[in-house]
This record gives structure tokens, sequence and C-alpha cells, in this order.
């Protein structure tokens, strides 16, 4: 309405037409004067404007009264939640969000760069060989065909040969220090326990190279053919290496991780819990069996997944005792090779681009299994916690 009145009202005076004069080169006065007269007659224009709108609708005076009433209003409001805002910025509250919001989004973008990067980077085996690189079990860079299968095998029996091995002995050990040693024994072991988990894997290497491999080939994998040698992971000739020997390194390897989160989970156990089952009669044993160990179980479990990222990850232990052979086999006395080993080794003497983007992948294999290993973790343990709660509500 106010732009209508202004165009009804725009005849009452000639328009000014700035952009034909001719203005002439003057004293700065003189052009003072000019620019002076024209804003006195737009005011007398704007004037005359209003005037004429008073006069042709009585209620368009109220009207812009109550409009400017109301963006005063507005303004008001605007300044006030502007306030508000910088009221929140200054106690800090908006700024710790915000960089903790980008600490934590900052883990998502580094992961999903990593897989994109994995993904683009081993373009020509994807649509070379697509799905078949996952079933193929050969590996021969000469020909130029490649198949990530033996790899996928080792690096799973090896995973799950250590958390058979160091699961139960990690539980143990943390039961032991969190319940029944005295509490100078308990930080006295706990404090070498996590130095071994400081050592670096090329140690654990060593130590399977000179110690771990003549044992398992003289006395232990002996012992497990003459006993065991029906079943088919014990058959077939004594090498040292191969996926036991491996196994048993990464078991040793992985257990201080068990033991330290273990313990912690059960010592944060609230001493009610065992203080209500002794007072109903049960044994020190008795307590912790049924009750402290049910109530830590979900960062037990948590521990167990931690040593299984370990397991599935780690390169130079593996690599120094796995024996670096691409096959497949039932029996734990075989060579084997991993995923992170034959990277680890093959890398730098990869030629042609077949080849590297081979190894990319394998990599792009190895995160995937270690996601889809996880995952399946979890949803053990949701599963397991809402049969636990179903129990306890029965």
């Amino acid at each position: 309405m106010v732009h209508c009145a202004l165009a009804l009202c725009a005849p009452s005076r000639p328009p000014l037409n700035v952009g034909t004069a001719v203005v002439p080169l003057v004293a700065p006065g003189v052009v003072l004067s000019v620019v002076g007269g024209l804003y006195e007659r737009m005011a007398i224009r704007h004037v005359d404007c209003v005037g004429s709108m008073a006069t042709r609708w009585p209620g368009a005076a109220a009207t812009l009264g109550r409009t400017a009433q109301h963006a005063a209003e507005a303004q008001e409001l605007l300044d006030r939640a502007a306030a508000a805002d910088v009221g929140r910025l200054r106690d800090g509250d908006e700024i710790a969000r915000l960089v903790t919001f980008i600490f934590a989004g900052s883990v998502v973008l580094i992961t999903l760069l990593l897989v994109y990067e994995l993904w683009r980077e081993s373009y020509l085996p994807r649509h070379k060989f697509g799905f078949g690189f996952f079933v193929t079990s050969v590996w021969d860079p000469i020909f130029d065909k490649f198949g990530a299968l033996p790899f996928i095998y080792g690096t799973v029996v090896t995973a799950a040969v250590a958390l058979l091995i160091a699961v139960p002995l990690g539980i143990g050990a943390a039961i032991f220090l969190a319940e029944l040693a005295p509490a100078r024994v308990s930080d006295t072991l706990q404090f070498f326990i996590d130095l071994l988990a400081a050592v670096p894997s090329v140690i654990y290497g060593l130590l399977g190279v000179f110690i771990v491999i003549p044992l398992m080939r003289q006395y232990i994998q002996p012992a497990l053919k003459n006993s065991l040698g029906f079943l088919p992971f014990f058959q077939g000739p004594a090498y040292g290496v191969g996926f036991l020997t491996a196994g048993m390194v990464l078991a040793i390897m992985v257990i201080p991780y068990i033991i330290s989160v273990s313990r912690e989970v059960l010592i944060s156990v609230p001493r009610d819990q065992r203080e209500a089952a002794l007072a109903l009669g049960s044994t020190r044993w008795e307590s912790t069996w049924k009750v402290v160990l049910p109530f830590a179980r979900t960062g037990i479990m948590g521990s167990i997944f931690l040593a299984l990222a370990r397991a599935l990850g780690e390169t130079m232990a593996v690599t120094m005792v796995i024996g670096n052979t691409p096959t497949i086999s039932a029996s734990l006395f075989s060579p084997g090779y991993s995923i992170a080993a034959v990277i680890a080794n093959e890398f730098t003497e990869a030629t042609g681009d077949l080849y590297l983007q081979s190894l990319i992948e394998l990599g792009l294999v190895l995160f995937l299994l270690t996601f889809l290993l996880n995952g399946m973790a979890r949803l053990l343990i949701v599963v397991t916690s809402q049969r636990g709660s179903g129990m306890g509500q029965a």
C-alpha cells in the first residue's frame, strides 16, 4: 500500500532528472549549495507525499504508525535475543560445545576420509576382479592374479587362536588382582602388566623367533600331535612357525590389555554388591563369580574387543613368526600369511599399478574385517544384556 501511495503522489512535482544535468567545474561552495538544494527538494516531496496519503486515505497514517511500532518491538526482541546469545557465549557453554563437537566430528571425518582414500586407490583390482578378489586363493604378482582369501583366513585364524588363549588367562588374572590378591601385591603386579602393554611389537617378534618358535618346534607341537593328532587342527609337520605360533605371540601381546581393563572394571563394581552377596551366605569366590562378574560383564567384553582389534591389526610380530606363505590349511602347524604381514612385506616391492592397488585393497579389506567383527561383537553384547535383563525381570 505504501508503494502504491508513493506512486500516486509522485506526479505532484516534476521529476528531477539528475542524469541529464551538466555540472560544470565550479567552486566547492557552489557544489554544496546544489547538493543542499537537491536534499531540500527530496524532503519537500516526501512531506507532500505523506500529506497526500493522509488526505486520500485517513487510515494510512495510523497503519504506518502501527507498522513502525511493530518494527520497534521486533527490533527490541532481536536485541534481547542477541544479548542472551552473547551472555551464553560469555559463559563458555556454546564455545565449549562447538569445540568438543569439532573434536568428535573430526574422528568420524578422518575415518570416512580413510575409507574413501582406500576405496579410490583400489580402483583397478575392484574393477578387474570384483567380488572374486575376496574368494580367490591365488596370489601371483608375475601373472597379475590376486586373491585375498589366504590373507583373510590367516588374519582371522591367528586372532581367534590369540583370543582363545588370552581371554581365560587375562580374565583369571584380572579376577585375582581385583578380588583376591592383597592391595600391595595387586598394585605391584599391575605396574609390570602396564609395562608389558607398552613393549613394542618388534620385541615380541624377537621373543617369538628366539624363544617361542624353538619351544613350539621341539616340545609343544610334537606333544599336541601325539595327544590330539586325530584332530585336523594338530596334524602335519612341526615347523615351529605357523598359525599356532603367531596366535601364541599375539596372545602374549594382548593379555596385558585384557588384564588392565578388566581389573579396573572389576574394581569399579560397587562394594554393596559384594557385601550383599556375603551377607546372604556366599563365599568370597561365589560373590565374585555370581555377582561381581555379571555386573562387570560389559566392561570385560570391552577389554576383549580391544584385544581383538590389536590382534587383527598386528604386523611385525606376526610377520616374524607366521611363515609368510599364502596357503589355507586346517592344521594350526601350517605356515600362513596375514593381511598386515603381506602389506608390510610386499608394499615397497610392488611393481605395477595393479599389484600396488591390490595391496591397498587388502588394507581396505582389513579395515572392513575389523569393522565387521567389532560390530558383531557389539551385537553380541546387546543380545546378551537383553537376555540377562529379561531373566532378571522374570
